[in-house]
């Protein structure tokens, strides 16, 4: 190991330089979380402080060399059409060496080759720091064991986000309703009552949460059903509208207490990169196991939380939320504007506390009048 060598990584720039002596002898565009800064695993964030090299990985395999669990599996070649995120060519394992980023290793946050080299420059990782497979295996033959790293936090506020709710505001229907309805008539019955007064603020979400799941219990058969409803029943508009935002500069998230597996189809067709809801949980046959107990979502102020973790992690310019829940309501103190949507049902209290209503979908100009500062 070269005592005098280290590596900084810049998010706010994207760059990684090799530093010799105090002066810098190679830079290297690269690729950190689309997700921005954070600690938690599983949050795809990547970390930022004091690590160290762990391990090294790859060394004398052809550029392009597929990795799964850090061993080598197959070869990617430029041109191939993959939409996954690939792992390539070399693996530097990384080390946390500060109390905050000392789950690193669990978190298996990585410097890597990709893929994706029409990314680099920006961020657009999973939590790794991505780079171009040339230059990982420069990079690779530079540094050693041990070396260690300085990843800078960033520091320049970037992008406006926009949190939107799913169930009846980009979607008609209240998935855990459809759930339930293949219950039964009686346990459909109950669990709508559930929903809308949880909906409608007469309950804690908390509260209702576990007991829908326990008289549903979704195996993994209905709940793809239910995944093709939400396509089915895509509220007229939202797509044209989900475009217009990211035209005009705006990141969306979806943001649910409903359920992942759920949603994420209807987020590809609408080209959201990001869904914020309750994990399920199956068994190798498909059978129902439990669900995230503990995700935010599952409870009162709990997209507050997460708005907050986004905030913290992307340092937004401007966030915004669009829903029509009182669970969408409660994040007004934490964003800059709370669009209530009344397309598919309308909440009074919704109503009267937004910063904006909007009835239509299909007639979002007002909406975009008033975050474009044209209102």
């Amino acid at each position: 190991m070269n005592p005098s060598q280290h590596l900084e990584v810049s998010i706010d720039d994207q760059t990684l330089k090799v530093i010799e002596g105090g002066q810098c002898v190679r830079e290297f565009n690269i690729s950190t979380a689309a997700k921005g800064m954070g600690f938690v695993k599983d949050t795809y964030r990547t970390p930022t402080g004091r690590f160290r090299i762990h391990e090294m990985i790859g060394e004398g395999e052809a550029l392009g060399t597929i990795f799964k669990m850090r061993e080598p599996v197959a070869q990617w070649s430029a041109g191939d059409k993959m939409e996954k995120d690939l792992i390539l060519t070399r693996v530097i394992r990384l080390e946390g060496l500060d109390p905050e980023n000392a789950n690193t290793l669990e978190r298996n946050i990585y410097i890597h080759g990709t893929n994706r080299a029409d990314r680099i420059g920006q961020p657009a990782s999973m939590g790794c720091i991505r780079m171009a497979n040339d230059e990982m295996i420069e990079l690779f033959n530079m540094v050693t064991v041990g070396t260690e790293i300085k990843i800078h936090p960033g520091t320049q506020r970037r992008g406006k986000l926009c949190f939107i709710d799913c169930d009846s505001t980009l979607s008609t229907i209240e998935g855990i309703d459809e759930l339930a309805r293949a219950k039964g008539d009686e346990v459909f019955a109950q669990v709508v009552a559930l929903t809308h007064a949880a909906m409608n603020g007469e309950v804690s979400i908390g509260e209702v949460f576990s007991r829908r799941m326990e008289m549903i219990r979704p195996n993994r058969a209905l709940s793809d059903q239910v995944a093709a409803l939400y396509v089915e029943t895509m509220v007229p508009g939202a797509d044209n509208f989900i475009r217009d935002l990211k035209n005009d500069g705006w990141h969306p998230v979806i943001l649910s207490g409903g359920f992942t597996p759920l949603i994420m189809p209807l987020a590809q067709v609408l080209g959201i990169d990001h869904v914020e809801a309750v994990p399920l949980f199956f068994d190798e046959n498909g059978n129902y196991l439990d669900y995230g107990r503990d995700y935010p979502t599952t409870r009162n102020l709990g997209k507050n939380e997460v708005i907050r973790e986004w905030k913290k992690a992307m340092l937004p310019e401007r966030v915004m939320m669009i829903g029509d829940g009182v669970s969408d309501l409660e994040t007004k103190p934490d964003v800059d504007q709370f669009i209530g949507f009344g397309g598919v049902v309308v909440r009074p209290k919704v109503q009267q506390g937004c910063d904006f209503w909007l009835a239509n979908m299909q007639d979002y100009s007002g909406v975009m009048a008033m975050i474009s500062g044209k209102a």
